[in-house]
């Protein structure tokens, strides 16, 4: 799941086309003039420039509509609501237990579909946020905070030599230059 950051307001469930205008005008998705882009080794050829909004990013393309993804975003939204009266690692912490969420989003025909051979054995796993299977599952989540003045905070939080029971969480905080 990936949140993304505008003016303020934390990322829209909508994929656009490469000429979609932002509020900036034409190439730009925000006011200030930046251009947010996703980009995969699936999907459209060419950078998809995003709007402002909330977009969801599984093991799968931008806006896969999982139920896992749609929940993923639901749980992320209501944080996003307290987060004007969240000290930023209370903030950091929500959204990290966003991330970390294993109940299962059943039944999902579009997950069922999609894999049917691999998924089916761990579709109750495979089927949350948060993936937990011998072998494959989540293995990394990150945070990325950025406010109005371009004061970054870079949260990762990562699994150590596959044991589900063992993570560290780095944190960098830098600032954007103008």
């Amino acid at each position: 799941m990936a949140g993304h950051q505008h003016e303020g307001k934390v990322g829209s469930t909508h994929q656009l086309s490469a000429t979609t205008a932002g509020p900036g005008g034409p190439w730009q998705s925000t006011e200030k003039g930046d251009v947010v882009c996703y980009y995969g080794n699936r999907g459209e050829p060419e950078p998809i420039i995003l709007t402002p909004g909330t977009y969801g990013l599984s093991n799968a393309l931008l806006e896969t509509p999982w139920r896992k993804l749609c929940f993923g975003k639901q749980l992320f939204l209501q944080v996003v609501e307290q987060s004007q009266a969240l000290p930023k690692d209370a903030l950091v912490t929500q959204l990290l237990d966003v991330l970390n969420n294993e109940e299962a989003q059943l039944p999902d025909p579009a997950i069922e579909d999609q894999g049917q051979e691999y998924v089916l054995p761990i579709l109750s796993k495979y089927a949350a946020v948060c993936v937990r299977c011998p072998n494959y599952g989540t293995r990394t989540n990150t945070i990325i905070l950025v406010d109005a003045d371009g004061h970054v905070t870079f949260t990762e939080r990562s699994m150590l030599d596959k044991d589900p029971s063992r993570w560290e969480t780095t944190t960098h905080e830098f600032t954007l230059q103008s």
